[in-house]
């Protein structure tokens, strides 16, 4: 439900609003960029009246935010100045909505012809009045909460597409909807996946040429990858381009994936593969190719899914397919043979840059692997690529051949532990970067993580429906004692920071550190103003020359989700969704909605509406760790870790520690009871939450085993927070 700070605020809005934006209206709506042109301001409310010459035209057009990233570079910059150094101090929450779903809230509002659009988990969507707040419509596709067991990063969803008066979602099930833009009401809804496998999709649906452009994630789950166009007007399919072959014979196999044959071993087919095109999808006007990124192969071992090694593209691959056709156009590797789950489905973004003198028109990339990469958008020839974060596993790319130059030590086998830097949520994720032509910097969201890997027995291992198949280890006495060597790296998460990165010269300008870790999406201004929340309840702007905080605000909420900004009436709001995994350090929960506090927030100059003070009843601020005593045997917690490490630790985290929004197991009041535990893991008592009954899957005293580690995970945590005090 939408709320203002109170009646009186309100009587203020509505009857100052005149008075307002004669006095600061011209310097709000100062750009530079030209003015908006006749044709982009007299588009009738809620029309979503977007097509190629508007999008084409965004940039006359700066107080809409038409698109994730606001135009077909995914630059995610906008050329308002309305906000600026000199009077952000004076940003105020404006309005606020609630949002009736907890878990990972990962979406970009989208502004256009006066109506803000968001998603929200389990791909629900919905539609305010970008000034007043007032709700216009909701839509909820209904997701079979089932789903939720085969979404491998929580039931996230990153937002919508709006073309021709219809708005555009991929929902968690696989479906793509075509929802009228002025009422909600579904227009055309097709099934994009096979229902019968584990695919799922969260990520944004593009618009190019009049179809709609969208993947799947799934790679871990026995699917192959693939990326689709749909006639926009009619959801018609139109082309197809896998990402990885199909067995030897398969009349899906291209010319480019039949040779790709030759870089895979066994019979990783039967499997899927992996390799799904989860997140960045881009269209270039300028060369009319479509670029993605490709994920991990199926499984992560190397060992168990190509057991002779090979390139096995085209995982970990950036494609540049023809638009109007899907043919494939090039392709760069990023990683070859990856096995350490270095998706490159991380943002891509276009600019024109000068190197060496020379004007060039390229693609970017900051990726998992932190390395960042420049390439020439035509050709896909690398042009650079050096380290943007910490890493262990290459010393660098080599220019001539593209191909990282691996550090062995981080492969592993059966026999053989690594530790290796980043950890698989990478150095950057998913998490919107952004690029200002006025500073040439690029802003990058940063993990610094390490993890251990060693690979189950490819003897042994056995591929299984609807689990995770990473085919790995990552606690094992192998993995402690690499830990415990000098020199040693840190082990888990580490540290976390904005950072302004120069894609010219490829080096680091300045870094914003993190009070609590956790990646955060970015947004820049022609102000020279960064925006980008964290996970300690802030939302914040930076000076994007320096780094300076030079405003902040509280969101009562974790944030991961990236900004945008737009002007109605004369006047600059920014949007912002909120809510993730738990709640910030010391934060009660305020929401009668969602425990995590998830919502969307919409702040403005001189507006003073505030947040609930209020704690829900029987909430507590912060998470306590108070588990049971330990009864299980050694026996049966050995047994329990890797079981959890095969079937729970995609969703709740690696040895326990959840990383993602699923909630820590560490600290559920679920521990108390074993047999409360087996109701929920056995019998799908909370099946509706999206924990489906994991009976059929599971071997007898499993259940139980996987109890018997939490617990002790649990105990070591709070003996390791006792010994710190």
């Amino acid at each position: 439900m939408n709320r203002t700070q109170s009646s009186t605020w309100t009587r203020r809005l509505l009857t100052g609003a005149a008075a307002l934006s004669m006095a600061i209206g011209p310097a709000l709506a100062q750009t530079s960029a030209k003015a908006p042109s006749k044709a982009a301001v007299t588009h009738a409310k809620g029309a979503a009246a977007v097509d190629t010459a508007r999008l084409l035209a965004a940039d006359a057009e700066p107080g809409s935010w038409m698109a994730a990233g606001r135009t077909y570079s995914e630059q995610r910059y906008s050329p308002l100045t309305g906000i600026n150094k000199a009077n952000v101090g004076k940003l105020g929450l404006a309005w606020y909505a609630d949002v009736d779903t907890e878990r990972g809230q990962e979406s970009t509002p989208v502004v256009v012809d006066g109506v803000l659009y968001f998603t929200t988990a389990w791909s629900k969507l919905y539609a305010y009045d970008a000034k007043s707040g007032q709700q216009l419509w909701a839509y909820d596709p209904k997701v079979d909460p089932s789903n939720g067991a085969v979404a491998c990063c929580d039931v996230v969803n990153r937002g919508v597409a709006a073309w021709k008066g219809k708005i555009y979602l991929g929902a968690l099930d696989g479906r793509l909807i075509a929802l009228d833009a002025k009422t909600g009401k579904v227009d055309w809804s097709v099934q994009t996946t096979d229902p019968k496998q584990p695919y799922t999709i969260t990520q944004v649906p593009r618009i190019v040429k009049g179809m709609v452009i969208i993947g799947n994630a799934g790679a871990e789950y026995t699917c192959r990858g693939y990326v689709s166009a749909y006639d926009a007007a009619t959801g018609k399919l139109k082309w197809r381009f896998y990402t990885v072959p199909a067995q030897p014979g398969d009349p899906t196999n291209t010319p480019e994936l039949k040779k790709a044959l030759a870089g895979w071993d066994g019979d990783f087919w039967k499997y899927g593969g992996g390799a799904t095109a989860w997140d960045t999808i881009l269209y270039d006007p300028k060369t009319d190719l479509i670029y993605f990124g490709t994920g991990n192969g199926l499984s992560w071992s190397q060992s168990v899914r190509s057991p002779k090694g090979g390139d096995n593209l085209f995982v970990s691959s950036v494609i540049a397919v023809h638009a109007n056709t899907g043919k494939y156009a090039w392709h760069f590797q990023e990683v070859p043979g990856d096995e350490w789950d270095y998706d490159v489905t991380n943002p891509l973004m276009t600019a024109d840059l000068k190197i060496g003198g020379v004007q060039r028109h390229v693609l970017m990339q900051a990726p998992k692997t932190g390395f960042f990469y420049v390439w020439d958008a035509a050709t896909g020839k690398l042009i650079s690529a050096d380290k943007f974060a910490p890493l262990n596993w290459a010393s660098k790319i080599d220019l001539k051949t593209g191909r990282p130059v691996e550090n062995p030590e981080v492969r592993y086998t059966v026999d053989k532990a690594a530790i290796v830097q980043p950890a698989p949520l990478g150095a950057h994720n998913w998490h919107p970067m952004a690029y200002s032509p006025k500073t040439g910097l690029v802003y990058i969201p940063v993990t610094e993580s390490t993890t251990g890997f060693q690979s189950a027995d490819p003897k042994t291992f056995a591929v299984k429906d609807r689990v995770y198949n990473t085919a790995t280890v990552s606690f094992s006495d192998k993995i402690t004692e690499l830990y415990g060597k000098p020199g040693a790296l840190p082990r888990g998460n580490i540290r976390s920071y904005l950072e302004a990165y120069d894609p010219v010269a490829q080096k680091i300008v300045w870094k914003a550190p993190d009070k609590d870790y956790g990646a955060h999406g970015a947004m820049v201004t022609a102000s020279n103003l960064v925006f980008s929340g964290d996970w300690s309840g802030r939302f914040n702007a930076f000076d994007a020359r320096t780094g300076e905080k030079v405003w902040s605000a509280p969101t009562q909420a974790d944030v991961v989700a990236a900004p945008s900004t737009y002007v109605i009436d004369g006047e600059q709001y920014v949007a912002l969704l909120v809510g993730a995994r738990g709640l910030p350090p010391g934060q009660a929960r305020t929401s009668a909605s969602s425990a995590n506090n998830s919502r969307l927030l919409v702040f403005k100059l001189n507006a003073s509406a505030t947040l609930p003070q209020n704690p829900i009843a029987g909430s507590v601020a912060g998470k306590v760790l108070d588990p049971p005593l330990l009864t299980g045997t050694n026996e049966q917690v050995i047994d329990g870790e890797g079981a959890y490490g095969r079937f729970c630790s995609g969703c709740h985290g690696a040895g326990g520690v959840a990383d993602k929004s699923i909630p820590d197991l560490r600290y559920s009041q679920v521990l108390r009871r074993l047999d409360t535990w087996n109701q929920i893991v056995l019998d799908g008592a909370r099946a509706d939450k999206g924990m489906v009954s994991f009976k059929k899957v599971l071997a007898d005293g499993q259940s139980e085993a996987i109890y018997h580690y939490i617990v002790s995970q649990a105990n070591k945590a709070k003996a390791a927070q006792a010994a710190a005090k």
